[in-house]
């Protein structure tokens, strides 16, 4: 009986380390301003900064399928807290349109990465009161570990005031969000942020973010509760380039105390990466750095050997690799 036991011990162990057990790295992106660039792209590195399109630099999903307006921005990806789910979401926009176009987001959900069902969320139809809405960019998602929910977060814009960073929960499908929306972060300065982005790391929630129409850059903020509005902001900007910067994006490298801030450098057409072991101090690695094509706001999400051979039946396995 107890060798029975053992034995079941073993194989249940198996079980959840086979999803633990992540080993190489996928980039969700978008490429750039004109419309066949608003699409969602992917890429894999082997080790988190050598980065290899998949399915030739080529949208994975057609925008026109997932979207209300033809185009998809600022693609964020999460695994859920079983480890075999999978969240993405994006800005449901068409820059041609004017950045002050857009009032809608996307939520998409898969169990293989390959395959996703997907949602329209238009905040102006969904809510009253939203007359005066101008642009809804960027959400993401975050399990709270507090609700014991998803957790969707965004940038809106409301008349001639800030840009504000706000939350709702998302329902038990990721086919909608509940509730009104509510703020989630603003800077004591009360001046615009957006392009919101949270890693959980030693209890504490860190929230890095883009300082808009003033400043010069990302700045990062901590709470140890979500929702309570208690936070706690860095005076320091966090990028280590003079250049314009947004849609920042960071993630642990497996294996290590180590973290990859990266962002846009979008007037200059690049990416920058720095390293971090605690968040706050930051040194560029970009000569460590290579992809085989240019991203625009994305995010990275560490995977298994399973995933990324799953990825290589569908897309083909880049060359390089």
């Amino acid at each position: 009986m107890k060798k029975y036991i053992f034995l079941l011990a073993l194989l249940f162990t198996g079980v959840l380390t086979g999803y633990s057990r992540q080993s190489a790295y996928l980039f969700v992106y978008f490429t750039g301003n004109r419309m066949s660039e608003e699409a969602i792209r992917m890429a894999v590195s082997p080790d988190g900064y050598n980065y290899y399109a998949l399915n030739r630099n080529q949208p994975v999903i057609d925008s026109r399928e997932i979207s209300s307006t033809g185009g998809v921005r600022d693609p964020h990806i999460l695994r859920c807290e079983d480890g075999k789910t999978f969240y993405m979401v994006g800005t449901d926009m068409v820059s041609a349109n004017g950045w002050s176009s857009n009032r809608a987001m996307i939520l998409l959900k898969s169990k293989d990465l390959i395959n996703w069902t997907s949602n329209v969320v238009n905040i102006q139809k969904k809510y009253p009161d939203q007359e005066d809405l101008k642009r809804v960019w960027a959400p993401q998602t975050v399990y709270d570990r507090e609700a014991k929910k998803y957790m969707v977060y965004w940038s809106m814009q409301h008349g001639n005031g800030p840009d504000i960073i706000y939350y709702a929960y998302a329902n038990k499908d990721f086919t909608d969000i509940e509730g009104e929306p509510k703020p989630l972060f603003i800077p004591e300065n009360k001046k615009s942020c957006i392009d919101g982005d949270i890693i959980y790391k030693d209890g504490l929630y860190h929230l890095f973010y883009k300082t808009e129409g003033h400043g010069n850059g990302i700045k990062k903020a901590t709470t140890a509760s979500l929702t309570s509005g208690q936070w706690k902001e860095s005076e320091d900007y966090k990028q280590q380039t003079k250049e314009a910067v947004e849609g920042s994006g960071i993630f642990p490298l497996i294996g290590t105390d180590k973290y990859i801030l990266m962002y846009d450098v979008y007037m200059k057409g690049k990416y920058q990466f720095t390293e971090s072991t605690d968040l706050d101090h930051f040194k560029v690695i970009d000569h460590a750095i290579s992809m085989d094509f240019h991203p625009r706001h994305g995010t990275v999400m560490p995977i298994t050997d399973k995933e990324l051979k799953r990825l290589f039946k569908a897309y083909g396995k880049p060359d390089k690799m």
